[in-house]
């Protein structure tokens, strides 16, 4: 019999394929609302950091429909001012269905018991507080939505609209928008600026790894993992990561917030 893992990247594949067919050439919202109230309704989740640009993803998200399910990873490094800004972000948007994801308290304490595990192998502590919780969170989902952009460089550079990726359709509705795009249509909005954006922070990760970008010429997730070669924590590379639990169980993992 053919492991659950390989079909369900197959499914992905050839859901991801059927899709883009009839809708591969829409983007941003008209994207979100085709899947949303499409093929991938009650299967789809947005994954959103509430960083400085997510809150754009995360309008249109609640333009849709304002209880789509967003889940929200709280490393337990994360800045004061992220968790005070989804509160805000939530409450501005009426977003109804953000759930709460973290990593497991029983793995940090074998892992991570001093909390510094980010200091000494970062790709380990992305791996225990990032990675794992997030694919145990979006492992019921079919279908999942991010902020990824080409223009963050790198890896997303030749970032697709709509890709199968590990077992999942991966959506990336906002690819193609620039830094310019992205922060016009905050403002036209009037929506709520992420506070660090005044301190330089330009990319918002966990408070240790995270630094502003003082240069002009900065990029965009330079203050991410500064001084090393890192630049992904992993997520979105998920390839040898173990899927949670089987299709359609639902996942103990997360829950609402509120």
């Amino acid at each position: 019999m053919t492991d659950w893992r390989q079909h369900r990247r197959d499914r992905a594949k050839r859901r991801a394929a059927e899709f883009a067919l009839d809708h591969g050439h829409l983007t941003g919202v008209d994207l979100l609302r085709a899947a949303i109230d499409g093929p991938f309704k009650g299967e789809i989740a947005v994954a959103s950091s509430f960083g400085a640009e997510a809150v754009a993803l995360l309008a249109l998200a609640a333009e849709v429909d304002p209880a789509t399910p967003v889940i929200f990873l709280d490393t337990g490094k994360l800045f004061d001012e992220t968790l005070a800004y989804r509160d805000l972000v939530i409450d501005r948007l009426g977003l109804t269905g953000v759930r709460l994801a973290g990593p497991d308290i029983v793995d940090i304490a074998a892992t991570d018991p001093g909390g510094a595990l980010w200091r000494t192998n970062p790709d380990a502590c992305c791996f225990l507080r990032k990675v794992t919780p997030m694919v145990q969170a979006l492992t019921p989902y079919a279908a999942w939505v991010t902020g990824r952009k080409r223009f963050h460089g790198g890896e997303r550079r030749d970032l697709p609209v709509i890709e199968a990726a590990d077992g999942w359709v991966k959506l990336n509705p906002l690819a193609g928008w620039t830094k310019r795009d992205v922060f016009r249509f905050i403002a036209q909005r009037g929506l709520p600026r992420h506070p660090l954006l005044e301190r330089h922070y330009v990319s918002i990760g966990c408070a240790p790894c995270t630094k502003p970008v003082t240069a002009e010429d900065g990029g965009i997730r330079d203050g991410r993992w500064a001084g090393s070669s890192k630049a992904e924590c992993g997520i979105h590379l998920t390839s040898n990561v173990p899927i949670a639990s089987a299709p359609g169980r639902p996942s103990d993992i997360a829950h609402e917030v509120g």
